[in-house]
């Protein structure tokens, strides 16, 4: 059903974050006056963040795409042309037809992440459609896969705590995750169990909302998480603090672990963070003598070379000490297996002609635009921004500015991206489409029925690719099921038994579902790691060629306290650079509103190093390595420690002042899980005029 006319409708949040919010949507004349958090949610309870409650405004933007566009100028020149529908969808299946007898249908490459977190909208008719066409797949890995894999090796399922028992704890370590930024609701867990007594620790590069919020705030260099939690297993073993009767029962390795960590003694480790040796005595202690500890693994300590292995060392601890018996003990990285749907119901792998089709890794786009055999001809890019959002941007860029490159941008709006596009398709917002929402960290699925008409000529992806698989002659009836039908799909996955009991049925009727949570009662007892139990020695990882124990290996890019920059290094600080509070990646960042909240894109900078390069606060700066340049102005700072800096933010490209900052970062991929390392970068500093990028090679790659 749609909800017409005036009144207060529901809805949810389609952002990619771990959330997943209801709403209420107020809306008077066909426009949305208002949006509020929906107080019935159990978990999100009527709380919303300044992104979603200003939603309005990406919603009714004046900028927003209304119908097809053709290219008429040279790309990136912003010169289009309107058409129809009709026109567009001939064009685009008519040179997908060419392209595909000319180079193979492997020559067209869809590019998609999760700018939209419904099921339909990024995991449905899309996927359907490129396996009918045969296309090459995207290895999705932008954001999550080396974390997952790291969990993964040790723990073997996608999911851990509950949310909701998280207020039991007595001891909340936020690890690599400024929550109050982007998982807002387990702040207000966190702040349950701290009336109760809790301490709420956080470990980061960088003393965000987050760190000024907690009780106590441990900084450490980038990437070396992993020697920090080696160094509190040492002192658990070594002070008695473990649960050896946990450890016996549900564990494998842990005595080939006992006798690794004793060579991260905390003076060692001390010196390879940069966290005080008694600052790590006293957070052992801490854990070790919580009665029930959780930890919180956030997404940051994972985009690094040593990303992976930062996880699964993390996801150790709480064995060590029991943790996981206590009701709200444990740790959290995602919990999106509970809520896992039928894949291949929804994608249709069976209509892929060929299952050889290669695979082309999102982290390397700019690598694989410029590929002379088995050359990419072709793209689609929707729920994405990969001229801003992909690492090593400059490179990407050059990619999409091919002119031999036919390209397909299916947005809201003209994003950096869509520029490079010769056909750009006006896309609905998630408050305009049917979808099914599930979340990475709660336990409630729901249902997003239209509240608003799509204006001009706006169409969602489910509605394009369905037009677009019959335009190419593809099986009727696979393209041309409607949004219930797959949704039902979807939910039909006998092996999850977390689903067991949610219908559309029920979400019709009550907007949203709890998952059936009983399973999770024998969590420790069905672990789907080869020995059934938490792998503190892994042979998988072993077999892959990984160090079978937790072991810290230095980032390729980067520095720590045993290995710092010399005199005369061309690129001597780190560079992070995490979200900030008021985009969510790319997403609203071209909303006046929210720029305005954000000031301008800034480099937050140690005064040791500014004092070295002369730079004071509000200085114009020339960010630089041999990726390329941006220019940022200058914070001068002691939020990190010296020899970092932080830019929070993706900034779409400002006129006439460069301020992408994945021009940066690089296209190396993690340790495990092929993930990104937009956090192992290099750079130097100097004020805007003193210093330019010679585009040299850093011999990084």
């Amino acid at each position: 059903m749609s909800y017409n006319g005036d009144g207060v409708f529901p809805a949810v949040c389609p952002l990619d974050c771990p959330d997943t919010c209801g709403l209420l949507v107020h809306k008077q004349n066909g426009k949305i006056i208002k949006v509020e958090g929906n107080p019935g949610h159990p978990v999100t309870k009527g709380a919303i963040c300044n992104k979603v409650r200003h939603m309005a405004e990406r919603v009714h933007h004046p900028e927003r795409l209304l119908q097809p566009l053709r290219r008429t100028g040279p790309k990136g020149s912003g010169s289009f042309t309107p058409i129809s529908w009709e026109e567009a969808i001939g064009e685009i299946s008519g040179r997908f037809k060419e392209l595909s007898a000319a180079y193979g249908p492997e020559s067209i490459l869809p590019y998609s992440f999760y700018g939209n977190m419904g099921v339909l909208s990024v995991d449905g008719m899309d996927r359907r459609f490129f396996n009918a066409l045969g296309a090459s797949r995207l290895e999705q890995s932008i954001c999550s896969a080396a974390g997952s894999a790291g969990w993964k090796y040790t723990m073997g399922f996608n999911g851990g705590t509950s949310p909701e028992d998280t207020v039991n704890a007595d001891l909340i370590i936020v690890w690599g995750g400024n929550i109050v930024s982007t998982n807002m609701h387990q702040v207000v867990y966190a702040e349950q169990a701290r009336k109760r007594g809790a301490k709420v620790v956080v470990i980061d590069v960088h003393r965000n909302r987050t760190a000024q919020w907690a009780d106590w705030f441990l900084p450490l260099y980038p990437g070396t998480d992993t020697a920090l939690a080696l160094g509190l297993m040492h002192i658990l073993f070594r002070d008695g603090m473990t649960d050896d009767a946990f450890l016996k029962r549900y564990t494998t390795g842990h005595e080939e672990l006992r006798g690794h960590v004793l060579a991260y003694p905390p003076e060692r480790v001390a010196e390879i963070t940069g966290i005080a040796a008694a600052d790590i005595e006293k957070l052992a202690k801490l854990y070790g003598e919580a009665k029930v500890s959780h930890i919180h693994i956030g997404n940051g300590l994972q985009h690094h070379d040593n990303g992976g292995m930062n996880v699964r060392t993390i996801a150790c601890l709480p064995a060590l000490t029991g943790a996981w018996l206590k009701t709200g003990g444990g740790a959290i990285k995602s919990n999106g297996g509970y809520s896992s749907t039928n894949d291949r119901a929804l994608t249709r792998p069976d209509l892929r002609p060929n299952r050889r089709t290669r695979t082309i890794n999102m982290n390397r786009i700019g690598e694989a635009l410029e590929l002379k055999e088995q050359p990419v001809m072709g793209m689609f890019v929707y729920c994405c921004n990969p001229v801003v959002v992909a690492p090593d941007a400059e490179r990407v860029r050059k990619g999409f500015a091919r002119e031999d490159l036919f390209t397909v941008v299916h947005d809201l709006f003209m994003t950096d991206t869509a520029l490079y596009a010769d056909i750009v398709l006006p896309a609905t917002s998630t408050l305009e489409n049917v979808d099914l929402y599930g979340s990475y960290w709660h336990h409630y699925m729901q249902l997003q029925e239209p509240v608003l008409d799509a204006p001009g000529e706006c169409k969602s992806n489910m509605e394009v690719f369905s037009l677009l698989g019959r335009a190419m002659g593809f099986d009727a009836e696979a393209f041309s099921e409607s949004e219930y039908d797959m949704i039902r799909k979807a939910l039909d996955y006998p092996r999850n038994p977390y689903l067991n009991g949610v219908t559309l049925e029920r979400l019709t009727a009550e907007r949203f579902v709890k998952l059936d949570m009983s399973p999770q009662a024998d969590y420790l007892d069905n672990l789907p790691t080869p020995s059934g139990k938490i792998e503190l020695y892994s042979k998988a990882m072993e077999l892959a060629g990984l160090p079978p124990l937790p072991t810290y290996t230095p980032l390729k890019e980067g520095y720590d306290g045993e290995r710092r920059p010399q005199p005369g290094t061309a690129y001597p600080l780190m560079f992070v650079s995490p979200p900030n509070h008021n985009f969510l990646n790319s997403t609203f960042s071209n909303v006046e509103k929210h720029q305005r909240m954000e000031k301008r894109p800034t480099l937050q900078i140690h005064p040791e190093d500014a004092a070295v390069r002369g730079i004071e606060e509000g200085d114009e700066l020339t960010v630089y390595n041999g990726r390329g340049a941006i220019e940022l102005w200058a914070m001068v700072t002691d939020k990190m420690l010296p020899g970092t800096v932080i830019s929070q933010g993706l900034w779409w490209e400002g006129k006439g002042h460069k301020q992408r900052v994945n021009v940066l970062t690089p296209d190396r991929l993690s340790d495990m899980g092929n993930g990104a390392t937009f956090f192992s970068a290099t750079v130097e500093v100097k004020r805007r005029g003193e210093a330019k990028s010679n585009g040299e090679s850093v011999g990084f790659k």
